[in-house]
């Protein structure tokens, strides 16, 4: 005998109150949206409209007189703007690896129930979040103390550990390793670096993406470490160039006006919107490769309890 063909499931019909729910989720999801992504078209259109429209007639969504003015004064001297970015990739690549290889062994360290300090070196690690010398302090050390002062040890060094960042790898080595699991490693033979690497490590992506990108990007946006201890411009970051750049561009159009020379033709107002193209361009297509493992990180927590 043939079997008959099973019959497909029947879909789960929803009540008025679920579809109302999810209608309104929905607006509201794209309302958020568009608030989100409202102002970088605004910054975009802007970065090509010619600055004295701007001026008059303020931002739109869609570039009125469309111009180039703003990029060609920022790029006016293409081998600093590039020296910059070679710089901010340099400080990013470095920071980031170092600071996520050095928080993730702190994190995993202060995660052992074995370790017989763990609460004692947490407390030490939270405590500096909440108190600290200040800034006059912290910069004699390390400008008088270390004399790093004019290297770039300066610049990407302090950023590399920071209380919050150990304290959430902390979380999420927990949550993602039973103390079991490491246990039985144990019994087999296993030492602390073999679990680390092949039993911690492997677990870890979502956690390791994350705390990475919130060390990238702040490597990356950081501009006032260059103002404090680059004592060469070849060796600014590329946020402090363009704050450098629009300074030098503001005192030209004050200049300007002190003289009765015409300040309209300067393109200050889109020269910080195209500043803000060009800065947050690379970050914009770098943050979708790690974007799935920054969303299940944040639940990771969340699933677990």
């Amino acid at each position: 005998m043939k079997n008959k063909p099973q019959a497909a499931p029947t879909a789960i019909k929803k009540s008025a109150g679920t579809k109302v729910f999810n209608g309104i989720s929905y607006v509201l999801l794209a309302f958020g949206a568009i608030v989100c992504v409202l102002p970088f078209i605004i910054i975009v259109s802007g970065s090509f409209t010619d600055n004295v429209t701007i001026l008059k007639q303020g931002y739109s969504l869609f570039p009125r007189d469309f111009t180039l003015e703003a990029y060609r004064t920022i790029f006016r001297s293409p081998k600093d703007i590039i020296q910059a970015y070679k710089m901010n990739v340099y400080y990013t690549v470095v920071g980031t690896s170092i600071g996520l290889t050095m928080i993730a062994l702190t994190g995993y360290v202060i995660s052992r129930q074995e370790f017989k300090y763990r609460n004692t070196v947490s407390f030490l690690i939270y405590f500096t979040s909440i108190f600290g010398g200040g800034m006059i302090p912290w910069y004699l050390m390390y400008a008088n103390v270390l004399n790093l002062k004019g290297h770039t040890l300066a610049i990407w060094f302090p950023a590399l550990m920071s209380p919050f960042l150990v304290i959430l790898m902390r979380t999420f080595i927990v949550g993602a390793v039973p103390n079991a699991i490491t246990e039985s490693a144990k019994i087999d033979g296993a030492g602390h670096f073999t679990i680390f690497f092949r039993i911690v490590l492997p677990v870890l992506k979502a956690g390791l993406a994350t705390v990475g990108l919130f060390l990238a990007l702040g490597y990356w946006n950081d501009w006032y470490r260059s103002s404090m201890f680059s004592t060469n411009s070849s060796t600014w970051q590329l946020q402090f160039y363009l704050y450098d750049l629009l300074n030098a561009t503001t005192a030209m159009k004050q200049m300007a006006s002190n003289v009765s020379m015409k300040t309209a033709d300067l393109p200050t107002e889109s020269v910080k919107l195209a500043m803000a193209v060009v800065a947050t361009g690379p970050v914009l297509l770098f943050y979708p490769f790690v974007q799935r493992f920054f969303v299940s990180g944040i639940t990771v927590g969340a699933v677990k309890g």
